[in-house]
């Protein structure tokens, strides 16, 4: 449990470790199934990233987010993020129609998770270009390919904490 969330939350289904997540998806790749990969922190999720995530399934059968861990969130976001914890995002996710499974991450980059998964599609939101994106080049070298995915205007983070605040 961390420290942020107040009691205990239940495992969901679909949260699994890198090993069990790299079985499922050597046994959907065996079915014949394209998977998706996309990742984030996904802390304070909204409509944008519904419609992002719906979006990235629709390139595929399977759609796979690695989630930062809290401790990855603070280091990326700042000290006083995540503001909703690790498990309680993972829940979220999960109960969205586009996603089939969760994989937390506490590294810098979800590199070693995108080559666990072996996606056939890398996908990352609007405010990335294709060549900076963690595990183009392995997702390349497999022949697979790299989608950005354009924000949908109106819905962003920043913005939904800037209002929650108190700002414009």
């Amino acid at each position: 449990m961390t420290s942020m969330e107040p009691a205990p939350l239940p495992l969901p289904p679909g949260l699994l470790t890198i090993e069990e997540l790299a079985e499922a998806c050597r046994s959907h790749r065996a079915a014949g199934e394209r998977l998706v990969f996309t990742n984030g922190c996904f802390d304070l999720l909204h409509a944008g990233h519904a419609l992002y995530l719906a979006e990235a399934r629709g390139l595929g059968d399977r759609l796979i987010v690695g989630l930062n861990s809290d401790r990855s969130t603070r280091a990326l976001k700042g000290g006083s993020r995540p503001f909703v914890g690790e498990r309680a995002r993972a829940i979220l996710l999960l109960a969205l129609r586009a996603v089939d499974y969760v994989c937390l991450f506490d590294e810098p980059t979800p590199e070693a998770l995108i080559r666990a998964v072996a996606p056939d599609v890398l996908c990352k939101g609007g405010d990335y270009r294709s060549e900076d994106i963690v595990g183009r080049d392995f997702v390349l070298g497999r022949g697979g390919r790299v989608e950005v995915i354009p924000f949908v205007s109106g819905f962003s983070t920043t913005q939904l904490v800037s209002r929650i605040r108190g700002g414009d």
